[in-house]
């Protein structure tokens, strides 16, 4: 099912918006891109139950100069690259390597992330919208 709805997202053609859409725009619309993408992707699965998903800003490729916006949903089974504007369905983050899906900030519901290193996303020690913050993502 997951993997159904990266690839109707991954369908739809890609068009820079400065905007943030919403993920009803997005699927009426004529075109969206990864941030529109990923939030739509977002939505999908939070109204549904699903835990552990994290909207994530970072670059593609370590040589990008334009940030990217894709999720990650970490699961019993590993942690899943979930990015419907380049890929028609999940993969296994540790396919990544360390040169591409390098995350700088990301998002999971209240929380809010920025990357400590390379390798991980470390909250901000402050409060958001009056909520403390986890620790590590």
């Amino acid at each position: 099912l997951v993997n159904h709805w990266i690839g109707n997202l991954r369908a739809i053609p890609y068009g820079f918006s400065m905007e943030w859409k919403t993920p009803e725009e997005v699927q009426l619309g004529a075109y969206a891109d990864c941030k529109g993408k990923a939030v739509a992707l977002y939505n999908a699965l939070h109204s549904r139950g699903v835990e552990n998903v994290r909207l994530v800003i970072g670059k593609r490729m370590w040589t990008s100069r334009k940030t990217h916006a894709w999720l990650e949903w970490t699961t019993a089974g590993g942690t899943y690259i979930l990015d419907p504007t380049i890929n028609w369905s999940a993969f296994r983050a540790e396919r990544a390597g360390r040169s591409s899906y390098i995350p700088l900030y990301a998002y999971a519901g209240t929380m809010k992330y920025r990357a400590a290193t390379s390798t991980g996303l470390l909250a901000s020690n402050r409060f958001l919208g009056g909520q403390h913050v986890a620790s590590r993502l």
